[in-house]
């Protein structure tokens, strides 16, 4: 082969191999944009699918007029998802829907929320992914009242609960720290419970603020009492069971008569447990808030 001919062969050789390599490139940046776009249409179809599945369900519940009645939010100031004996972890706090979602249905009927905190201040929150979120977060967030109310919360010891005709305690991990530790909130729950008509509950890890609550004769005030919480199947899939109290083994602890419904995974359950003295209402976790707002609002109505 002369040269002329040998460089003519060259030069087909690389157009070949240019022309492979774009083909390859232009291949890889149809399959990456098929993924993305895939990835973005599962994103976007997320909130959706799980909400179908059970996870924040959609509630209709009746409306009510009750200007001039005032809500207590109570929520926790434990902002660190720690194992016993260490004081690092993962960030956590107050699961921001069981309190936006009460928060704005009590807002709808006309009522005064107030927010609070074990020890006030900045309740934080727990950092959950945007598919997770609900339209009432999305909504609290960009309301600058409620986030100032949020970050800073007044302290338990400065309220008089019994000013307050609905006291809803909100939970996340961070309520599992000290909700169920505080003396001072069960004190405050017996106080409204004998020395007003104030409808107390909360969800999730919430219920853990009544264990302390007692009666007259010094003993656990809801003893006998139908109630519903976070069950211990739930934190064992979520793989989260080294918290130093769990609602459902609380709640029995205390004599209370536990109920709950289940699902393939206990996060898509769902259930508002209305004590038969009809004093108490809580619901079983993250997507009970809606339902268990209206239904100590009913009571309220009723009253």
């Amino acid at each position: 082969m002369n040269l002329q001919a040998y460089k003519y062969t060259l030069s087909i050789l690389r157009y070949n191999i240019n022309e492979i390599l774009e083909n390859v490139i232009n291949l890889v940046l149809k399959i990456l944009i098929i993924v993305i776009s895939i990835i973005v249409v599962i994103a976007l179809a997320l909130p959706s699918i799980l909400n179908l599945a059970g996870l924040h369900p959609k509630f209709d519940g009746n409306s009510f007029d009750l200007e001039g009645k005032k809500a207590l939010i109570i929520a926790t100031n434990h902002g660190v998802l720690n194992k016993p004996g260490e004081t690092e972890g993962k960030p956590t706090g107050l699961f921001l829907s069981e309190l936006s979602i009460p928060y704005y249905d009590f807002k709808k009927s006309n009522i005064e929320v107030d927010i609070a905190s074990i020890n006030g201040g900045k309740v934080p929150m727990e950092p959950v992914p945007f598919f997770i979120d609900t339209p009432e977060d999305k909504k609290f967030k960009k309301d600058t009242g409620a986030m100032s109310k949020l970050q800073n919360s007044t302290p338990i010891k400065d309220i008089d609960f019994t000013q307050y005709d609905i006291i809803f305690i909100s939970g996340g991990w961070g309520g599992a720290y000290d909700l169920g530790f505080s003396e001072l909130l069960g004190e405050k729950i017996s106080e409204a419970y004998y020395s007003s008509k104030a409808i107390i509950g909360g969800v999730c890890h919430g219920v853990l603020g009544l264990i302390k609550a007692k009666d007259k004769d010094g003993n656990l005030l809801i003893a006998g009492r139908k109630m519903t919480g976070v069950t211990d199947k739930q934190l064992k899939e979520l793989g989260i069971m080294f918290t130093p109290q769990h609602p459902e083994e609380e709640l029995r602890k205390a004599g209370a008569i536990f109920q709950s419904e289940t699902a393939f995974k206990d996060i898509f359950a769902t259930m508002t447990v209305v004590d038969d003295e009809k004093r108490f209402v809580t619901g079983q976790n993250q997507n009970s808030g809606h339902e268990t707002a209206y239904a100590m609002m009913e009571i309220l109505n009723s009253q």
